[in-house]
């Protein structure tokens, strides 16, 4: 039987065992962690019962994601809850740009700019399902629908700031600005637009979902396909060299592109080893889980029952913080994106002790403590709020860094998604998988279409490895 390995075992790196070990492939997985996961892993940071997830927790591009569907997760146990209100983005006058799933509910609630959201993101939501191969894959490729991303990828272009001047409402561009800034970017860059726009599609066409039980769930499905389908993994497991990699006829890496580049060395084609060690990393998360009995006392009633909310002022405040983290300054009121899962998925919540899940955005590498400046963000705008916390559990970046290795300096998007790397990955190739060796190849979040529990880096690596291996088409994903 032809063999795989995948070393590591987030989203992606799953993803692709998974996929491979349904085309038929022996398929092992080694993982350094003790649990399969990577980002999409959850615990009990604070009270027994009280779940909080690691890293990756509000899923709009996983939902309709092609990897997903054609590893048939809700078959093993997967379930996706919605809240009531996908997004708020609070101002101080106590008003707020309010994402519902629906793009009519969301213009009606915009005013003056209803029509100009409209017409920004319906076209495109209402062809999300023909789309997402499309969107969710390689940029240097043929797409299907190409008028479709034509359509969508105009806007995509643009800086972020751009973007925002469509708008006349301090609370429609308050809004845009706090999705564009899920880049970690400078709002005036250009293609600073492309993530947030692809989650704004995605996430009219499916919601802001959270998975039943925390985002561990979702590796947890795909642990079930892979072992359904014969494959294995081996936790604990902490490759430094290639020789711990067994013999296999395709190796799939779920790896940054420097540690891929320090394994093989001189093994790599020049141009490639040197791409992957001039990679790129981005700004870092610091991240606090928080027990707050009652919740948290937003003063804007949709915050209330908002699965996410965007914690960062106007428009202009937004895009200064973002351009100060990128530039290496830690901003004084730093960009904090706030999760409640709870509200979609009660379970989580320890009677009225609900977890609440926040990190801010810093520099790289950044070493201080941001604590108080994400509980100041949240007193901002749920007054009383500190009084309400009973415990909490801090990650900064070194701990990202230390727990993942991927996360290099706290950079939990996997490299600075930057013009190029945003679309090509790691480095310009037809085949952004390929490392250059014959069936080795890259299934990291450095690949495209980028970071997220979708898989669909893991995906396009298995597509690869499967053409490679004369097996093209077998458990396509698109």
């Amino acid at each position: 039987m032809t063999s795989a390995v995948v070393v590591g075992s987030g989203p992606n790196g799953l993803a692709a065992a998974a996929l491979l070990a349904k085309a038929g492939l022996q398929v092992t997985v080694l993982e350094a962690a003790d649990e399969a996961g990577g980002g999409t892993r959850s615990h009990e940071a604070i009270l027994p019962g009280l779940l909080h997830d690691h890293c990756s927790a509000i899923h709009p591009m996983a939902v309709t994601s092609p990897a997903l569907r054609a590893l048939e997760l809700e078959r093993h146990g997967l379930r996706w809850l919605l809240p009531d209100v996908d997004c708020v983005h609070p101002l101080d006058d106590g008003t707020a740009g309010v994402l519902f799933r629906s793009v009519q509910q969301t213009a009606c609630g915009l005013g003056p700019d209803g029509n100009r959201y409209r017409r920004l993101l319906g076209p495109s939501v209402r062809h999300w399902e023909s789309l997402a191969p499309d969107v969710m894959g390689p940029m240097l490729r043929i797409p299907t629908h190409p008028f479709l991303l034509l359509r969508l990828g105009l806007p995509i272009l643009l800086p972020a700031a751009i973007v925002a001047r469509l708008f006349e409402t301090p609370q429609a561009q308050a809004l845009w600005a706090g999705v564009a800034a899920h880049a970690y970017r400078p709002l005036s860059d250009p293609f600073s637009s492309a993530i947030g726009l692809g989650i704004l599609t995605a996430g009219h066409a499916a919601g802001w979902a959270v998975a039943e039980g925390g985002s561990q769930a979702i590796a947890r499905s795909m642990e079930r396909v892979l072992r359904e389908h014969g494959g294995t993994i081996e936790t604990g497991v902490h490759v430094t060299d290639i020789k711990q990699i067994p013999p296999a006829e395709v190796t799939l890496l779920d790896l940054d592109p420097g540690q891929v580049a320090c394994l093989y060395g001189d093994r790599l084609p020049g141009r490639v080893r040197n791409a992957y060690r001039r990679f790129r990393r981005g700004p870092a998360a610091y991240k606090l889980d928080l027990a707050v009995e009652g919740g948290v006392p937003w003063t804007n009633e949709y915050a209330r029952r908002s699965g996410t909310v965007h914690l960062g002022g106007s428009c202009a405040e937004v895009a200064l913080s973002e351009r100060a983290v990128a530039a290496g300054r830690m901003p004084e009121r730093p960009f904090v994106l706030v999760g409640q899962q709870y509200l979609a998925d009660p379970s989580r919540s320890v009677g009225d002790v609900h977890p609440v899940w926040a990190y801010a955005h810093v520099p790289h590498g950044f070493d201080g403590d941001a604590t108080d400046a994400i509980i100041k963000q949240l007193e901002r705008f749920a007054p009383g709020v500190r009084e309400r916390i009973i415990g909490a559990h801090v990650t900064r970046p070194t701990d990202f860094a230390a727990g993942n290795p991927n996360f290099v300096g706290g950079d939990i998007l996997t490299g600075a998604k930057a013009p190029c790397q945003l679309l090509l990955g790691a480095r310009p190739a037809l085949d952004p998988y390929s490392t250059g060796l014959p069936g080795v190849y890259l299934c990291s979040a450095a690949t495209p279409p980028g970071p997220g529990a979708h898989g669909m880096c893991g995906a396009g690596a298995a597509a690869s490895a499967l053409r490679h291996l004369g097996l093209a088409g077998c458990s396509s994903p698109s």
